[in-house]
């Protein structure tokens, strides 16, 4: 039994939406687990941090009481089902918040229709809002901007949600560089593996869905630190090539403070020439106890691959740092840990 000092009432931060809603406590059960969510109202434990991978990099986060998603879009374009939820499981969780790292489809492509539905309050630069503003039909719809696409890489922002301490970082997209040497690593390139779409085909409504956000603008990329007493995590959609283009970034997030755990985009378009070496300088400026790859699914098949194909490589990349600055590596593995909450549960 649970006493109830660990729940913290259901929606303070978005009360209309979960409270004692049958849908919310399914979803929120379903995607956290039975023994954090209160099967009456739908509330959180206060005392836990969960988080549930709903594919790429998009998590449902259950942290101090809140609810939140990191990014917002279900993978269906080519494999509809390889990911076992919909947007309308994310609707039904209730979040209070949605931070969007930036603005690629497979970032923000469901953001508009989650919050709309929800009441969450989308964070991102004013480029993601202007876009994610454009999928809704509400004209009062607003969103919170954290800079715009010309802000400077180290740029800072401070804010808070609910009982979350958050610090947003402009940082950079992935994006190919010439070989670094030395110091580089050795270019990657997994192998396809098709057997997700065989197995999941696309279909029609999953492509429909889907195709009118294939061309939203980047607009901007977002590391974000969340902290409450007793925990903090860093995630961030994607690992740009600082070295080459904003070296100072580094010292940022180097001055952040002290990361439990990371959840870091490994999959860039550098790994062709310099491999993982980027998610390998983001670990080492952060320093977090516990690191967690994301963006590594096979959820497009020919572009992706399954994420056991980074295990090694990561390995060898965590080899390189120092023995104080190695966190502890807990991969998660698509399809098996899709809304696996057991893999990614903290006390607080």
């Amino acid at each position: 039994m649970i006493e109830s000092g660990a729940w913290l009432a259901a929606g303070r931060l978005n009360a209309s939406a979960a409270q004692d809603d049958p849908r919310t406590v399914a979803a929120r059960t379903r995607f956290f687990g039975a023994g954090i969510v209160d099967p009456d109202t739908g509330a959180v434990r206060a005392d836990r941090v969960v988080l549930s991978w709903v594919g790429c990099t998009t998590y449902a986060l259950a942290m101090a009481g809140a609810v939140f998603l990191l990014d917002a879009w279900v993978p269906r374009l080519t494999s509809t089902g390889y990911v076992p939820a919909t947007p309308q499981d994310l609707v039904d969780l209730a979040p209070a918040a949605i931070f969007i790292g930036h603005g690629h489809f497979d970032h923000a492509g469901d953001a508009g229709r989650i919050a709309e539905a929800s009441g969450a309050l989308v964070y991102g630069t004013a480029d993601h809002g202007v876009n994610i503003r454009a999928q809704v039909t509400d004209p009062t719809f607003r969103t919170v901007a954290l800079g715009d696409a010309s802000s400077a890489p180290g740029e800072r922002h401070e804010f808070s949600v609910g009982p979350v301490q958050i610090t947003a970082v402009r940082h950079v997209h992935s994006a190919p560089t010439a070989p670094e040497r030395p110091g580089g690593s050795a270019p990657f390139f997994p192998r396809p593996d098709w057997r997700a779409l065989v197995r999941h085909p696309p279909s029609p409504a999953g492509v429909l869905q889907s195709a009118p956000r294939l061309r939203d603008p980047e607009g901007g990329t977002l590391l974000y630190q969340f902290r409450v007493p007793g925990f903090s995590l860093v995630w961030h959609d994607s690992a740009g090539p600082l070295t080459e283009k904003a070296p100072q970034v580094f010292d940022v997030f180097a001055d952040l403070p002290p990361t439990d755990l990371q959840i870091g985009a490994v999959q860039g378009f550098n790994q062709i020439t310099n491999g993982l070496r980027d998610p390998r300088r983001y670990i080492e400026a952060i320093r977090p106890k516990l690191f967690v790859p994301s963006h590594h699914d096979n959820w497009l098949p020919g572009l992706t691959a399954s994420a056991a194909t980074y295990d090694a490589p990561l390995r060898a990349e965590l080899a390189r740092l120092s023995v104080d600055q190695r966190p502890e590596f807990r991969p998660l593995h698509d399809p098996l840990d899709y809304l696996s909450p057991h893999r990614l549960t903290f006390p607080l």
